[in-house]
C-alpha cells in the first residue's frame, strides 16, 4: 500500500481516510540525507477515520459560539481569534471616585495630630473595587463643611459613573453628605438606612448632572461597614452595569467551627471557610471580635456568614449548624 507524512493540523490528502501516528511505525527504508521515509512497517491497523478531525467538528457553519452578556475571558477570546473576529462591542466598565469624609481623616502618609485617624477606607475601597476589575480614582477627602462637600462631589461626578463615598451618613451634625446631595444636586435618596450588621447607616442616592445619570453609595465610616457594604452593595451594582448576569457573591452552605452568638440585627459575620476530609460542607471559622472598626476581622476571611437576628427562641447559634455563607475570596 501507499502512504503519505503529513503534519498534525495539515489537510488530509485524497484519497487518505486514516491517520497513523509516528508512534505506531517502524522505519524500514529512508532517503540518504534521512528527511523522507520510503518505506514503513505499519504496526497498527487503522480504522476508517482514525485521528482525523472532519470539517466542522469544533464549530459548525452558523453555530453560536458566544451569546449577549457572556464575560470574554482567555477561551472565549481564542474561539473569536480561530473564526476571524477581531473587533466586538462590549460593555464600558464605569468608572468610579472613592470618596472619604471627615475632618479627623488624614491621608495615610500623613502625621497624625490628636483626634486624627488615616484613611485606610480608600485604599481598601480602591484596592477592593481594582482587584474585581473596576477602575477607580482618588477624589480625596471631604471636609466636614457643606462647600468643601459640594466641590468634591463635582469633581468626582466629573470624572466617573459612580462615587463610593465613606463616612458622613450618619445622624451626627458633621454627617453632610445626604443633605449636600438632596439640596445641591436635587438626589433621590432611595434609601438611608439599613436593617443589618455591620453597615447600618448605609446610603444610596442617584442624580443627574449635566445630562448623564450618576450614583452615589454613600458607605459607613466604620472600616469593616466600608468594605462589608461595597461587598453587597457597590460591587453586585458595578457588575450589573458591566453587563454580567451573575452580579452577587456566590452563595453556598457552611458548617460553624464554634458556638456564635447572634446579634439584634441580621449580621454578615467575618469567617473563614476551610475543607474538611470527613466533612460534606466547608467548616466555618469566625475571624474573632466583629466590631465595625476592627479592620483585623477581615484579615484571612474569605466569607461572610448570613446569620439571622437574635429572637426570644434564638440567641445563638451552635457549633455544626449550617448557615448561608458568601463566598468573597479563594477558599
Amino acid at each position: 500500500g501507499q502512504c503519505a507524512r503529513i503534519s498534525t493540523g495539515a489537510p488530509i490528502p485524497e484519497p487518505c481516510d486514516a491517520v497513523v501516528q509516528v508512534e505506531d511505525t517502524e522505519l524500514i527504508q529512508a532517503s540518504e540525507d534521512g528527511t523522507q521515509e520510503f518505506k514503513v512497517n505499519i504496526l497498527a491497523t487503522p480504522a476508517v477515520g482514525q485521528d482525523i478531525r472532519p470539517l466542522g467538528s469544533d464549530i459548525q457553519k452558523g453555530q453560536r459560539i458566544l451569546a449577549r452578556r457572556m464575560k470574554l475571558g482567555p477561551s472565549d477570546l481564542g474561539l473569536l481569534a480561530t473564526i476571524g473576529v477581531d473587533t466586538v462591542s462590549v460593555y464600558r466598565l464605569p468608572r468610579v471616585a472613592v470618596l472619604s469624609t471627615g475632618n479627623e481623616i488624614v491621608a495615610p502618609g500623613g502625621t497624625l495630630k490628636p483626634g486624627q485617624i488615616r484613611d485606610s477606607n480608600k485604599t481598601t475601597l480602591m484596592t477592593l473595587l481594582q482587584e474585581n476589575g473596576f477602575p477607580a480614582f482618588d477624589a480625596g477627602i471631604a471636609r466636614d463643611e457643606f462647600e468643601d462637600h459640594v466641590k468634591k462631589l463635582r469633581d468626582a461626578f466629573e470624572v466617573s459613573d459612580v462615587v463610593v463615598s465613606s463616612g458622613g451618613v450618619s445622624m451626627g451634625e458633621k454627617d453632610l453628605l445626604k443633605a449636600v446631595l438632596i439640596k445641591e444636586f436635587s438626589a433621590t435618596i432611595h434609601f438611608g438606612r439599613v436593617l443589618m450588621k455591620p453597615g447600618k447607616p448605609t446610603a444610596f442616592a442617584s442624580l443627574k448632572y449635566g445630562d448623564k445619570l450618576k450614583l452615589v453609595f454613600g458607605l459607613p465610616g466604620n472600616p469593616v461597614s466600608a468594605v462589608v457594604t461595597c461587598q453587597l452593595y457597590v460591587l453586585p451594582a458595578l457588575r450589573k452595569m458591566s453587563g454580567h448576569t451573575t452580579v452577587h457573591p456566590t452563595s453556598i452552605k457552611a458548617k460553624l467551627a464554634e458556638d456564635i452568638v447572634l446579634d439584634p440585627r441580621p449580621e454578615f459575620h467575618r469567617a473563614v471557610l476551610s475543607w474538611s476530609e470527613d466533612s460534606a460542607l466547608p467548616i466555618a471559622r469566625s475571624t474573632g471580635n466583629q466590631s465595625s472598626s476592627r479592620l483585623l476581622s477581615f484579615q484571612g476571611a474569605n466569607a461572610l456568614l448570613v446569620l439571622p437576628a437574635a429572637t426570644a427562641e434564638t440567641k445563638a447559634l451552635p457549633a455544626g449548624s449550617a448557615v448561608t455563607a458568601l463566598v468573597t475570596d479563594r477558599i
